[in-house]
């Protein structure tokens, strides 16, 4: 009986298959470890690469320009980092401290400059970018010992208390004034269908001055030395 079981088993064996031919697609162990030592290789020569520029780009490295800058009609060269701002470039390189770092995210107006007589916040422009073009802070103001007229009429109306936005409130209040003899419209201009030739009204000069925040709430003062200063010019 065992024998017979035996003889069973045997008869029911299959046969081993003779192995299939390799296809051409098909990819052998070798080739696959070549293949990925290759790519491997490639990964950390681009990731070498990336971390050699991270470095360079932490360190400075190459990241400095020699810039001239026309700032109150003279002209300044200084060596600067590219990503340098007008404002720190004023403060910091220029020896300019009258614009103020407030929030240095461009919503309080405390660094406010004027660029080809257009007022920016110096804090979000960088440095480089306003070479060739001329720029005014608050020293550059006065002519002399004699104050501009918007200096003098925030001291007569007292539209100031600690002083710290003043700078960027008269250059705002300046520009403002350029805006108007200009006749460039604002949101108030539509509001009130004056946007072709813009009426200066307690309104119109709220809503222009709205970028420069002062925290001691000198408003009402600050718009009427605009006010003065525009009546002096028939605004």
């Amino acid at each position: 009986m065992s024998s017979s079981k035996c003889q069973d088993v045997e008869d029911s064996t299959v046969e081993p298959s003779e192995p299939k031919a390799r296809h051409a697609w098909e990819v052998s162990r070798r080739t696959f470890l070549q293949s990925a030592s290759a790519l491997g290789a490639g990964l950390a020569s681009g990731v070498a690469a990336e971390t050699t520029q991270a470095q360079a780009i932490a360190s400075g490295a190459a990241r400095t320009k020699s810039v001239t800058l026309n700032i109150n009609g003279q002209d300044h060269a200084v060596q600067l980092d590219t990503r340098t701002s007008l404002l720190d470039a004023l403060r910091d390189h220029l020896d300019l401290t009258g614009s103020k770092k407030g929030c240095d995210h461009g919503q309080c107006g405390a660094c406010t400059v004027l660029v080809n007589g257009r007022r920016v916040n110096s804090c979000l422009l960088l440095a480089v970018s306003a070479e060739g073009d001329p720029v005014t802070t608050i020293e550059g103001m006065a002519h002399g010992e004699e104050l501009s007229p918007m200096q003098a009429s925030f001291l007569e109306y007292d539209a100031y208390q600690c002083g710290y936005c003043t700078p960027g409130q008269i250059c705002s209040a300046t520009a403002l004034l350029n805006e108007i003899k200009a006749k460039q419209a604002s949101v108030v201009s539509f509001e009130d269908c004056t946007q072709e030739a813009p009426k200066l009204t307690d309104h119109e000069i709220r809503e222009r001055m709205s970028g420069n925040i002062c925290r001691c709430g000198a408003y009402p003062n600050i718009v009427q030395a605009v006010r003065a200063v525009a009546r002096q010019v028939n605004l």
